[in-house]
């Protein structure tokens, strides 16, 4: 009995630390509030964080793409969105004016060094993580396609589900 108990617990450690929790990094907003992004969440809802630069342009795509459809996903899912700037300090002062002409309404952050970019396995941007409403790592995507915004929220609608 206490050995299968223990093989049980075991295993049960096992798959919750299979879920990555997001790393420990520290962001900046637009107006240079510091923000730490294992503390990024939304109140228990699923959220997705968007890597971008003022200068990618299937970055700018995407986030454009989905901003015509954010409220109808807010209003069904309740889900959060994050655009993370991987802009470096000299272009930093672009990033709002982007934000501002394109009427982007995410929590925009800024990771000038990429840290956390680089610390979520991201090689190449648009990079996009879905995080589910315990703050564990969902799923991963790099590269945006035309319509790849409805698989991001296919993906939240299957973490509300479960």
């Amino acid at each position: 009995m206490m050995k299968k108990l223990f093989v049980t617990l075991t295993a049960l450690v096992m798959a919750l630390m299979a879920q990555a929790q997001l790393p420990a990094v520290t962001l900046k907003t637009i107006d240079g509030t510091t923000v730490q992004s294992e503390t990024l969440n939304n109140d228990g809802k699923p959220f997705i964080i968007d890597f971008f630069a003022t200068w990618c342009k299937p970055c700018n795509r995407e986030l454009s793409a989905i901003a015509e459809v954010y409220d109808d996903w807010k209003e069904e899912t309740g889900v959060k969105i994050y655009a993370v700037s991987i802009d470096q300090a000299q272009n930093i002062n672009k990033v709002k004016p982007l934000v501002d002409q394109n009427e982007w309404e995410y929590e925009v952050l800024l990771d000038t060094n990429s840290e956390l970019l680089k610390a979520l396995g991201g090689q190449m941007i648009p990079f996009v993580v879905v995080v589910d409403g315990k703050g564990n790592i969902a799923s991963k995507h790099s590269g945006y396609t035309d319509g790849a915004e409805n698989e991001l929220i296919e993906e939240v609608r299957k973490l509300l589900a479960q």
